[in-house]
């Protein structure tokens, strides 16, 4: 069972009627995996609230009607100006079967590493993951130390992760050397960009010395006429 608890109810609301709910404070939803999508609908505060903590990784136990079903969230749209919740998409899942998720990757204990102290910049180029597991045993994240950097040649891979039992990643062929995270050194690229800056900088003057300059005197041929 999951610790996120959500009400929702059966909708017969879809189209332009649909839309009106939202007005009311009313989401409209749909759920997956049962046969025919289940048309729902749930208060928005409570619709909101299970999303921000189940994200796309945790499953979310929902009272349908006085019906239990386990979700996790599929699909979550949003109005593009106002950022609100326009509607979501639920798909069931039992308990003893594996599923796919969503997992965001955390680095911790980077501000006590060697690159740290070295006033290197840690930049995280994969922020989560796909991984597959029973719904009880889906990590909420997972979790990758940085303590051990120390120069820009070290980075962090999947292959530093340990993953929690009972769960792997979902592509069995994932390719382990992708970077979670490498190094890099601000000091030294602030350098760079002004010796480019300054290098830029003479070559507009060399070239502003070698044109010609005007001093208003008639060509030769101009003078003799």
């Amino acid at each position: 069972m999951s610790d996120i608890k959500l009400q929702l109810n059966a909708r017969t609301a879809t189209g332009k009627k649909a839309a009106a709910l939202r007005a009311q404070g009313i989401i409209p939803s749909v759920i997956y995996g049962e046969g025919e999508p289940i048309l729902a609908q749930g208060a928005y505060n409570e619709t909101e609230k299970a999303l921000v903590v189940a994200g796309y990784h945790s499953t979310i136990d929902v009272d349908f009607d006085g019906k239990k079903k386990m979700v996790i969230v599929k699909d979550v749209n949003l109005d593009p100006v106002s950022r609100k919740i326009v509607n979501v998409e639920f798909q069931t899942v039992k308990a003893n079967k594996a599923i796919e998720a969503t997992t965001p990757i955390i680095i911790e204990n980077y501000e006590t590493s060697d690159a740290n102290k070295a006033h290197l910049a840690l930049l995280q180029v994969m922020e989560e993951v796909e991984v597959k597991a029973k719904p009880s045993d889906l990590p909420k994240e997972i979790v990758i130390d940085g303590s051990k950097m120390a120069t820009l040649e070290d980075k962090l891979t999947l292959a530093d992760i340990e993953l929690p039992k009972g769960v792997e990643f979902a592509d069995k062929e994932i390719e382990l050397t992708q970077a979670i995270a490498i190094l890099t050194d601000p000091a030294a690229e602030a350098a760079a960009r002004e010796a480019e800056d300054e290098a830029a900088k003479e070559a507009g003057e060399t070239a502003a010395a070698d044109v010609p300059s005007d001093n208003g005197s008639k060509p030769e041929a101009e003078k003799a006429e």
